[in-house]
């Protein structure tokens, strides 16, 4: 081979691995970004930012779910262009306890008005391309719902024994990790009783 022909070879395959490098992170988050938009665009900003590792939506540019669940790691985390994910109550659930099981996802990624944010976000996006199941609803026909609005004693007094608002909510977990392990300290002491009894 001549000395042009491997110089020439040579160039255009720096040229191809610069062209397909400088294509690395460039997609962007895809949701507008003003007026009645903007909760939804902060929401799949900070989707992106803290999601993304683990978890899959095209419109925050997020691929961490596994393509092939038989390959997948423990930690991955649902494809949410396939999977349903409404209403809003069940998002901002898992966000506040780490997902359902409670096993990989840490609990309050996001925090109040933020997580209400990230809440919206996903109920609105998820599940665009789930594939359609013959006598299913789609997700994009199901309501999104609605979040409990705060009263002014509620924000106020912060005593109110009525039943907590989404921001209240999702600023603090729904228990706290001192009476999750008061809880615990109680059975443990409970079995521990009857094996002394």
């Amino acid at each position: 081979m001549s000395r042009r022909l491997r110089v020439l070879l040579l160039a255009i395959a720096v040229v191809a691995v610069a062209a397909s490098a400088s294509a690395c992170g460039t997609e962007t988050v895809s949701v507008p970004t003003g007026g009645a938009d903007a909760p939804l665009h902060h929401g799949a900003e900070l989707f992106s930012q803290r999601c993304s590792g683990c978890h899959t939506l095209n419109q925050a540019a997020a691929h961490g779910s596994a393509s092939n669940p038989r390959i997948a790691q423990s930690n991955s985390g649902p494809n949410f262009n396939v999977r349903c994910e409404r209403p809003i109550t069940r998002v901002l659930y898992a966000i506040e306890n780490g997902g359902f099981s409670g096993a990989y996802m840490p609990q309050n990624i996001v925090v109040a008005q933020d997580a209400i944010d990230v809440a919206k976000f996903v109920s609105t996006y998820a599940g665009r391309l789930a594939p359609k199941i013959t006598g299913g609803v789609r997700c994009q026909t199901k309501s999104i719902g609605t979040l409990p609005v705060a009263s002014a004693s509620q924000s106020s007094s912060g005593t109110s024994t009525s039943a907590p608002t989404a921001t209240a909510a999702a600023s603090t977990p729904a228990r706290s990790a001192r009476s999750r392990a008061a809880g615990k300290g109680r059975t443990t002491q409970g079995k521990h009783k009857r094996a002394h009894a």
